[in-house]
């Protein structure tokens, strides 16, 4: 890919797109879309692609510089993280969603270029790729709907004005230099950094800590201190090389270099030499080199001058408060007061002042690594000294074009998740305490603060700092299993405008947790449903949420994915997107009528089902159809062999109430194993119609009956059977009460009708 510029056979239709646009020999001062998609990172890139297979029309992005792909390109940030810990190891979250189809995409560039899918061996992750050909990729992945007409990309331009009606997001104008563009369209999706379209159009937002009167987190500060407003995730410039094949490759002294900024770096091996076979996050594969490695040749015999990795390491990473005296002093001659701003609310050229700095402090990284490390450890081909910035970013001083934003401006939506929805009470993940039915996604990270603060060594602002690593800010805090809410994608105030990227309904607790890569194009995948929903049916988007019915459709489409795998809703470890059983599964478990368990994260898909299990999910589902029968309470137990403490006797005994199971046996035999048979029995005595191939062969009606067999035929009999859905006012009472599980008065993520302790 050829530096920043526009790939050359996009270039053309860009060229022609602006033709049409260009009366009287001057850009035109107004566009019009359907949906207006405000920034270029990989959310965004998601939404677009989503939007244009759902089939919205006129789809209009605008991206502030012209590369397409955020962290995974601009950004620089080409080891993916996504680890969770399942039976006491590493392993990835489960792929879904748009994430996985670039997973794929990642994976045949490498295979092809390197004849390896994975060649980094990195410490971080698996999965790496190179800068430029991720934004290749992310060009490819919107190309079909660039070129169907669907989609049209502006490049270099950034949001200045906002325009609202009527408590409505109307249109967006956008400056490049000294020109303007003004889009009008019916939604605006703000994927942007920072965030400016939400703030320049008034919407509530957050930026910097919620204080614990705000949301009563636990690692929440009590008061601001002397960070104040400005304490963040800190940003980072990632620094690219590639190796010179012994050649120096020595930086020139930054300005703003002093040994002493970086003497974490005095203390560790900057290289180590291991090939990450025993996994990821294996503590003797960790140092600066090796800790996202994008290309190891050495281990896997590839061509000389291949070699190639990037630093992104804590003593790299830049807090954006406590700010040097010359930043400060910037700031000020460009706006008095600006220095005191969180960098959410300053402008784009403020912001610039501090990536200027920001970036002399990654040179300085590489700078000390190359000389004083060097100069420690000695001569060796892996030496930083002989790697050199890439010049694939086509920028003037190597960096990529942007920083790695770790947190941005966060929207005050309909709901906000917090810190005690996702934490966790025991080391591994297991599941959230809260998980909302309106579930869009599932996710798991840790609570994960890069250092926030800096300490400067000297009384003068202007010398050397350190970073500083609060107790309450800091990485590893586990978190749960969770999902993201519909709501978290609403503003609480403002219609025509929905979050997306970091601009989402979060604590700043949570959003640390809720920030990578994969987590993002599952916002931009959701946000986009919405909008076409939206845009469909005529309505707002508060209105599909206010709709129970509605939000139980988007997730449909969520989990079919159309055109690309479906999005995981529900956290299991072992349901993949190309299963057959993938979307029954998905929507059962949203729904609560399938429950898991509490200790285990697998839905063994596999595993043959008890006679209880089944009569548990069959009688759960009953209750969720429109005409379904109160929860029966017999004083006796029905069965000789589910005594009256049995954890399913209330279902079992609910099942039989209910259906033609006259006369009944004596036993019920829970803990057989039910067989296909059996099924077919259940649910033609339960008023379901069962498929017929479950019993068309004597031999085929005896066979076991695996989980995922159920869950296929039950999905089937509840979109035959159709569901119930609550009276409008009764959801819509506990939205507006900021309940974080509606029609769930004991909070245990199952719907109050579901359970037989309510009736």
């Amino acid at each position: 890919m050829p530096s920043t510029s526009v790939p050359s056979h996009l270039a053309l239709l860009l060229s022609l797109h602006l033709l049409l646009l260009i009366p009287c020999g001057a850009f035109a001062a107004d566009l019009e879309a359907d949906l207006l998609i405000v920034g270029g990172n990989e959310s965004a890139c998601a939404a677009a692609v989503q939007a244009g297979r759902l089939g919205v029309k006129n789809i209009v992005l605008v991206n502030d510089i012209d590369w397409l792909g955020g962290q995974f390109s601009a950004e620089g940030v080409g080891c993916l993280d996504e680890w969770t810990v399942v039976q006491g190891k590493r392993t990835h979250f489960p792929r879904s969603g748009l994430f996985l189809e670039v997973i794929q995409r990642i994976r045949a560039h490498n295979s092809a270029k390197y004849g390896l899918p994975c060649p980094g061996n990195a410490f971080c992750g698996t999965e790496t790729i190179e800068p430029a050909a991720a934004a290749q990729i992310f060009e490819d992945l919107l190309k079909p709907a660039v070129d169907s007409g669907a989609l049209r990309i502006l490049r270099g331009w950034e949001p200045a004005k906002v325009e609202v009606q009527d408590g409505a997001v109307r249109a967006v104008t956008f400056q490049k230099q000294a020109e303007a563009l003004t889009i009008h369209a019916k939604l605006t999706i703000d994927a942007s950094d920072w965030g400016d379209v939400i703030r320049l159009s008034g919407a509530k937002y957050g930026a910097g800590p919620d204080l614990k009167s705000r949301f009563g987190e636990e690692s929440a500060p009590e008061a601001f201190d002397d960070a104040g407003i400005q304490e963040m995730n800190p940003l980072s410039y990632c620094v690219v090389l590639r190796e010179t094949q012994g050649k120096d490759a020595t930086v020139p002294r930054p300005t703003s270099y002093d040994a002493r900024s970086f003497a974490a770096l005095d203390k560790l091996a900057p290289w180590v030499d291991s090939d990450m076979s025993a996994g990821i996050y294996s503590p003797s594969g960790n140092s600066p080199y090796t800790h996202r490695r994008l290309v190891d040749r050495w281990h896997n015999g590839l061509t000389p001058g291949t070699e190639a990795t990037f630093i992104n390491y804590p003593v790299q990473d830049y807090p954006i408060c406590q700010l040097p005296q010359r930043v400060v002093e910037a700031l000020e001659e460009s706006e008095p007061g600006a220095s005191k701003k969180n960098i959410v609310d300053l402008s784009p050229a403020q912001r610039r002042i501090i990536f200027a700095d920001a970036k002399q402090h990654a040179l300085g990284v590489l700078h000390h690594l190359q000389t004083a490390v060097h100069d420690r450890v000695g001569d060796f081909p892996q030496s930083f000294r002989y790697m050199a910035l890439t010049d694939e970013f086509g920028t003037a001083d190597r960096l990529p074009p942007k920083p790695y934003v770790r947190e941005g401006l966060r929207l005050e939506a309909l709901y906000m998740l917090r810190e005690q929805d996702i934490r966790t009470t025991s080391k591994e993940p297991l599941w959230a305490r809260v998980l909302p039915t309106d579930a869009i996604f599932a996710f798991q990270f840790n609570i994960d603060f890069h250092p926030t603060r800096r300490k400067f060594l000297t009384e003068d602002r202007n010398d050397p700092w350190q970073y500083i690593h609060t107790a309450s800010r800091g990485w590893h805090t586990d978190t749960d299993r969770a999902v993201f809410p519909l709501r978290g994608l609403v503003p609480a105030t403002m219609d025509g405008l929905l979050g997306a990227g970091k601009n989402i309904g979060v604590s700043s607790v949570v959003q640390s947790a809720l920030r990578l890569h994969g987590q993002m194009m599952h916002v931009g995948q959701a946000v986009a449903t919405l909008a076409w929903m939206a845009l469909g049916e005529d309505t707002k988007p508060r209105a599909l949420v206010d709709d129970l019915a509605k939000v139980r459709a988007l997730q449909s489409e969520l989990a079919r994915g159309h055109g690309g795998p479906g999005i995981l809703l529900w956290p299991w470890q072992d349901v993949s997107p190309d299963a057959l059983y993938f979307e029954a599964v998905n929507l059962l478990s949203v729904r609560g009528i399938w429950q898991p368990k509490a200790d285990d994260v697998f839905f063994h898909p596999d595993q043959p089902m008890q006679r209880r299990e089944l009569a548990r999910v069959l009688a759960t589902l009953c209750r969720a159809l429109p005409d379904a029968k109160p929860w029966p309470e017999p004083e006796m137990p029905l069965y000789t062999d589910v005594p009256a403490n049995d954890p399913d006797r209330a279902f079992i005994e609910a099942m039989v109430s209910w259906g033609d199971f006259q006369p009944l046996a004596g036993q019920f035999r829970p803990d057989q194993v039910a067989t296909w048979s059996t099924l077919h029995s259940w649910m033609t005595r339960s008023g379901l119609a069962p498929s017929a191939g479950l019993i068309d062969s004597k031999d085929r009606a005896n066979l076991p009956l695996s989980r995922a067999e159920a869950a296929i035929q039950l999905w089937r009999a509840l979109k035959q059977q159709g569901e119930w859905t609550p009276p409008a006012e009764q959801w819509q009472k506990d939205l507006r009460a900021g309940d974080a599980l509606p029609l769930d008065q004991d909070n245990n993520n199952l719907l109050d009708r579901l359970e037989p302790t309510h009736q």
